[in-house]
């Protein structure tokens, strides 16, 4: 099984996508952490696909990988994933787990990949922040992905974390 867990910050991918790569005993990769480098300096587009199709090519049993890098990775993923799980919960839960977590990691000066680290500014101020890139993202994936993904019956949209739980213990 290749799945393809996708959704705005804070939606639960990384948790979500955790717990489903144990239950199918299949490899995990959480495509933030191959895209962001030191100094949260991006990946070009052919880097990412480069450390993608490294992954893909080494989980020869199935493999999880979340994240909406399409911009860079075109079809890489998408195309070659036999499931698309959408984890859409209510935009109020996603931002109180964004202000939960953000807060959290910057109170504890939590590293994440490659040494970064978030702050307030990033975190919650400016056009750049990640709270203003939450609420762009999920007006954008609103309009966008029910269009994109209606015909395709490898998506599952999950709208709640009930929803999820169910959905997993199916797996």
């Amino acid at each position: 099984m290749r799945v393809n867990v996708k959704g705005i910050s804070c939606s639960g991918k990384t948790t979500f996508s955790r717990e489903l790569a144990e239950r199918l005993r299949v490899p995990y990769l959480e495509l933030d952490a191959v895209h962001h480098g030191p100094n949260w300096t991006e990946a070009s587009a052919e880097e990412l696909q480069a450390r993608v199709r490294k992954f893909m090519a080494s989980a020869h049993e199935g493999w999880v990988i979340d994240g909406n890098y399409e911009p860079k990775l075109g079809d890489l993923v998408l195309g070659a994933a036999d499931r698309i799980v959408w984890l859409d919960p209510p935009l109020r839960v996603a931002l109180r787990r964004l202000w939960r977590r953000t807060s959290t990691r910057i109170r504890d000066d939590v590293e994440l990949w490659s040494g970064n680290r978030e702050s307030w500014r990033g975190g919650f101020l400016g056009w750049n922040s990640l709270f203003v890139w939450t609420l762009r993202s999920w007006i954008r994936h609103r309009h966008e992905w029910p269009r994109e993904f209606a015909a395709d019956a490898r998506v599952v949209r999950l709208r709640s974390v009930g929803e999820a739980r169910r959905w997993l213990d199916e797996q």
